[in-house]
């Protein structure tokens, strides 16, 4: 893919640079931009009405234009309008007036760029509103076919994307002029709360651009994980088997750049791999296996143990201990039952057929007023089943549907444990292992009290085994079994005390929920012990209750820094002067080199400048020493020659 708007964040200028950059071949701005000996004086800082509108300053804009006559239609020295910068920033009051004042929303750089492409970059929801309630053309698009959307999924700006396609109707799944939607660009970044959004929307998981590659397959390329993982649950085995124009799947392709994508290959691979043992066992549905070993054990123990006539008569207070085992494992059937048959949470999947709907019925049209995605919960949409989950709830990948407090799926009971069966599953674990617990007792009783049994130890073994065979065999099994079930009978008290899900201990690195603003481990819905355990008892499982925690305080949006000379401290920059006579900045300088998905030969699109890459090109080339001086603002990459044979980044010189 070709690059697009890059933007620095988070670079702090040297102490005059709060300005307007320039590089060697020109400055924004135009030819009065304020620029002294490579510095930004604060005399001249908001001198014209591109840098005053870029900062908001309305007081100042206002006197530029009514008194020193300064026109807002007009480009400066290198194409852009006052209305670009404005919106970039997110300066509404700015933006209104210079709309007011002869600024053209349609107005378009050289790269075909519309203020709306620039309000998209950073998320700027606000000028977006203005620009389209004042007419600007949602689906305008630039040279390269890139509209709002691209951009918006570009740099990840999901709740952006989220109101641009709920309130203004935007395209989420528009191929540009290279086939590539919105969900190709989402995935090749790797940001996964964009991919979640736009296959709630139905955007085409298999769509292929004009190299035939499918979003899974720049995902693959790129080696992220998540957007991987997002794209493979969401989808079907079929998705995994498309090939691009080269015959590679995406499997392979992430194999070819094993030695840094790995853990993408690894997930795709045990996916491809039907014969993977542990992938067959997840899908197993093994109830009637546990069953089976259930009445096996019963009609051993009840034949060998209890009723052997190879063995004394039992006294009726031993009489009922023995019996009462079977009371406890019949008890535990019951439970079994329950918890195999029993809806364990399942959410109801949304019932509207995408197939049978209209345009303008999108299915994130009924959730437009919906807190949690204006709140920016992203991770509780569910790309399958079409709707906004709770927190706690997740997706089964074997069962395919929303379970609430998702715990995990169990193929011993051929049935995920969640909200509504976890009760039912505790209650059998505690059955069986005390059920265990009774019978290997009352069975090692009636085998060490045997009257017939020499003293010595080697005969007595070999009595036991000679006469007792059924009871041996039972007390084998039954030690195994007690002390695997005990450890998860363990496992989920504990759980339980602390109102955990198991899939939550295994995620909790990644849910943000369970982290506290500092980052560290912060349970939000354990009550104390007693609570957790007595609510669980009573009512069968947990409210999902939050203890409030401090909210933490964020930087809102900013301004999109320009200077001359920098001092950056966290010099991981590249930059590129493309053919338009400006810089391009890219921030993540992985990606800077990222240009071919490395198959080895060439997909050209008739673009020169394109770098072929293959499975030997190394693609974590240090960048820029720390602290060098490097050009920074805004680098409008995105009439840099468009291609897949340029790469999905900024093409450096």
């Amino acid at each position: 893919m070709s690059s697009e708007i890059e933007v620095v964040e988070d670079v702090q200028p040297l102490k005059q640079s709060d300005g307007v950059v320039a590089n060697g071949n020109g400055y924004y701005g135009g030819g009065n931009n304020g620029v002294v000996g490579g510095f930004v004086d604060d005399e001249s800082l908001r001198n014209d009405v591109y840098t005053v509108a870029a900062y908001g300053d309305l007081e100042k804009l206002q006197r530029l234009v009514e008194y020193e006559g300064r026109s807002l239609s007009e480009p400066d020295g290198l194409g852009y309008y006052a209305l670009q910068w404005a919106a970039l920033n997110n300066r509404t009051a700015a933006a209104q007036y210079i709309i007011e004042h002869g600024g053209d929303i349609h107005a378009a750089d050289h790269n075909g760029q519309t203020a709306l492409h620039w309000s998209a970059v950073r998320g700027a929801i606000q000028v977006a509103d203005i620009l389209l309630q004042e007419g600007a053309r949602v689906h305008a698009a630039d040279i390269y076919g890139y509209q709002v959307t691209h951009v918006a999924t570009q740099y990840g700006q999901t709740a952006f994307l989220y109101h641009i396609v709920s309130k203004w109707n935007a395209d989420p799944d528009i191929p540009d002029y290279s086939g590539s939607s919105p969900l190709h660009w989402a995935a090749y970044k790797g940001f996964a709360d964009c991919i979640r959004l736009l296959l709630f929307l139905d955007a085409d998981r298999g769509r292929q651009d004009k190299e035939g590659c499918t979003p899974l397959h720049w995902a693959a390329i790129k080696g992220n994980l998540e957007a991987c993982t997002v794209l493979v649950q969401a989808g079907k085995k079929e998705d995994l088997m498309i090939t691009d124009n080269s015959g590679l799947t995406p499997a392979q392709l992430a194999s070819e750049k094993n030695h840094r994508q790995g853990n993408a290959r690894r997930l795709l691979e045990k996916r491809c791999d039907g014969n993977n043992r542990l992938g067959r066992l997840s899908k197993l549905s093994l109830a009637p296996v546990l069953l089976f070993i259930i009445l096996v054990m019963l009609v051993t123990y009840t034949q060998s143990v209890i009723t052997a006539s190879n063995l004394p008569k039992l006294t009726a207070g031993f009489g009922l201990l023995a019996w009462m085992g079977v009371f406890l494992a019949s008890a535990g059937l019951v439970m079994f039952y329950r918890c195999s048959s029993k809806d364990p949470g399942y959410i109801k999947m949304n019932a509207l057929d995408p197939q049978n709907m209209k345009d303008s019925e999108r299915l994130l049209k009924i959730e437009i007023n919906n807190p949690i995605l204006l709140a920016g919960n992203w991770s509780q949409l569910c790309a399958t089943c079409k709707i906004v989950r709770p927190l706690r709830a997740k997706h089964c990948s074997t069962c395919d549907r929303c379970v609430e407090q998702f715990d995990h799926h169990c193929p011993w009971v051929s049935n995920c444990i969640g909200k509504r069966n976890k009760w039912d599953f505790f209650l059998f674990l505690v059955l069986e292992v005390l059920a265990m617990l009774s019978t290997g007792a009352v069975a090692i009783t009636r085998i060490v009290t045997d009257p017939l049994a020499p003293s010595p130890f080697f005969p007595w073994i070999n009595h036991a085994f000679t006469h007792h065979i059924g009871a041996i065999t039972f007390l084998i099994v039954d030690f195994f079994l007690f002390f695997g079930v005990a450890a998860l009978t363990v496992v989920q008290a504990s759980q339980i005390a602390r109102n955990i899900t198991t899939n939550e201990m295994a995620n909790v690195m990644r849910y943000s929920y369970l982290r506290s603003a500092t980052g560290r481990f912060r349970n939000p819905y354990d009550h104390g012990c007693r609570k957790n355990c007595s609510d669980f008892l009573i009512n069968g499982y947990n409210e999902d209750v939050q203890i409030s925690e401090e909210p933490a305080h964020f930087e809102g949006i900013g301004m999109v820094q320009m200077g001359r000379d920098l001092n950056l401290e966290n010099g991981d920059l590249e930059t590129a002067a493309n053919r338009n006579g400006h810089i391009a900045i890219n921030v993540n300088s992985s990606d800077a080199n990222a240009h071919h998905h490395g198959h080895g030969h060439s997909h050209s699109h008739g673009h020169s400048r394109g770098h072929v890459h293959s499975s030997q090109c190394n693609h974590s080339k240090p960048s820029k020493p720390k602290n060098e001086s490097v050009p920074l603002g805004l680098g409008i990459g995105l009439g840099l020659g468009h291609g897949r044979s340029n790469g999905r980044s900024v093409a450096t010189s």
